[in-house]
């Protein structure tokens, strides 16, 4: 987790390209696109009311539907925009020139159930989207395990020792740790068994290797080298055995003499369970990861994800199943698109800001709604306290941005020299909005860079005429 006192650096990336239209605008583009009125519905039915206005629900949506379809119907046969997004797009031009954004800085607007581009500023332009990289990480997760899927820790004994196995699982805590001592203690005793040696086995991911692009300065607090058994998300150079030790007093607490030091180790196949314990759902693990922006959580779930799809548990075999999902399952082109990790510290990842609204507008289509909700859930509401987009990290506090708060929906990244902010907002004419923008390179105060970046979504929103 990230605090403000000590600002993390997190990130995320996706892996679509549109196809480039008209101004080197890129079009959104999906495989089989369902009717307008489907996807209008979704937006909002697949949409959790987390804070303020943000998501109005499907009764909201219902009394403004017809209004809603007969706009869209307008739109299209002139197949141009309203009024309503023309100013959208003329304030855009205006304020992508921000100094405080520098003159690296690419940006879409699209309109969620049609896919029409609002607007478009070096959209085809592929920059370092820091955690924005997060919403393609998620997406594999999501589609390969299923929102519904449990991390499992065992506890295995055999020949005196007692091994805690670890299985990915990055929300265990300490009071899960005291669960799996009892739970181990109660079968030991029950055996005579009153010592033991302790050991940790987290074999199920390689020895940890920063990815290419990673700083030397991140280990371990903006991330922990990754390893597939924590407790409590401590930032350590070892979680494993600092998850072991803490165990070994829990067995020692209840009575069972630890013999000698924690050690590492692979557990024996002829071991003998004693104890599990299995995660909060995925969903919900997601969910926790995109609201604080968690580099941890990140990694080590595009480790499972790799695992799970018959790949290594690195980031090559990671972001090589995040590649085959995003194509092969959602039909995103991948021009132009880099991934070096799962939580978007890499400086060498490269994402266009047309893909990253690719990502978000997968979450409008119903197909998807069940196994994509949890990114929709965990994506941090302009001005909710305790997510990326909070007061405490100076979000929509500015004069020009605050009329958004509760309005706008999104993930936002942060790294020296690069800053994101993609995702969904309502518009004054009661259609939802997909936006992305990235700026790379530039030296404004990193609050200064915020409050623009802020404005402009909050000129999709339309509060900011």
């Amino acid at each position: 987790m990230t605090t403000p006192g000590k600002m993390q650096m997190r990130d995320m990336s996706a892996d679509p390209a549109p196809t480039t239209g008209s101004g080197g605008r890129r079009r959104h583009r999906k495989p089989k696109p369902v009717s307008l009125a489907a996807r209008r519905t979704l937006v909002l039915a697949v949409a959790a009311p987390v804070a303020g206005t943000v998501f109005a629900g499907p009764s909201a949506f219902a009394a403004d539907k017809s209004t809603a379809a007969t706009r869209a119907s307008t739109a299209e046969e002139s197949n141009g925009l309203d009024g309503g997004d023309q100013q959208i797009a003329a304030r855009l031009n205006t304020r992508v020139d921000d100094q405080r954004l520098g003159t690296n800085v690419s940006g879409v607007v699209l309109d969620a159930a049609s896919d029409k581009v609002i607007w478009g500023h070096n959209a085809s332009t592929a920059l370092m989207p820091a955690s924005n990289a997060k919403l393609a990480t998620a997406t594999a997760a999501l589609t390969v395990l299923g929102p519904d899927h449990r991390f499992t820790t065992k506890v295995v004994y055999g020949n005196r020792t007692v091994t805690l196995v670890g299985g990915g699982d990055r929300a265990l805590t300490q009071d899960d740790l005291a669960e799996l001592a009892k739970t181990a203690v109660a079968g030991l005793t029950s055996a005579g068994v009153t010592s033991v040696k302790v050991r940790v086995d987290d074999s199920l991911f390689p020895e940890p290797t920063p990815a290419n692009g990673w700083k030397a300065g991140y280990y371990p607090y903006t991330i922990a080298p990754v390893r597939a058994l924590v407790v409590d998300g401590h930032s350590v150079m070892d979680t494993s055995m600092d998850a072991g030790q803490a165990f070994a007093k829990r067995l020692a607490a209840r009575g069972v003499t630890v013999d000698g030091d924690v050690t590492r180790g692979q557990a024996s196949p002829t071991d003998v369970p004693v104890a599990q314990h299995l995660s909060p759902k995925l969903s919900t693990i997601v969910s926790r990861m995109l609201k604080v922006s968690d580099n941890n959580i990140a990694e080590t779930l595009l480790r499972m994800t790799a695992l799970a799809a018959g790949q290594p548990a690195t980031f090559e075999g990671g972001t090589t199943v995040v590649r085959e999902v995003l194509s092969r399952r959602y039909g995103v082109q991948l021009d132009d698109f880099a991934l070096y990790d799962g939580s978007g510290l890499s400086r060498a990842n490269r994402i266009p800001a047309a893909t990253l609204a690719d990502l978000v507008g997968l979450l409008t289509d119903p197909r998807y709604k069940k196994a994509l909700r949890p990114i929709l859930d965990g994506l941090p509401v302009s001005g909710e306290a305790g997510s990326t987009l909070g007061p405490e990290w100076g979000r929509f506090d500015d004069p020009n941005s605050q009329c958004a708060v509760g309005k706008v929906s999104g993930k936002t990244g942060t790294l020296t020299g690069a800053m994101a902010l993609s995702g969904l907002t309502k518009g004054k004419d009661g259609r939802w909005k997909v936006f992305s923008f990235v700026e790379n390179d530039s030296m404004a105060n990193p609050a200064d860079i915020k409050d623009a970046m802020d404005g402009l979504a909050a000129t999709v929103n339309g509060c900011w005429a």
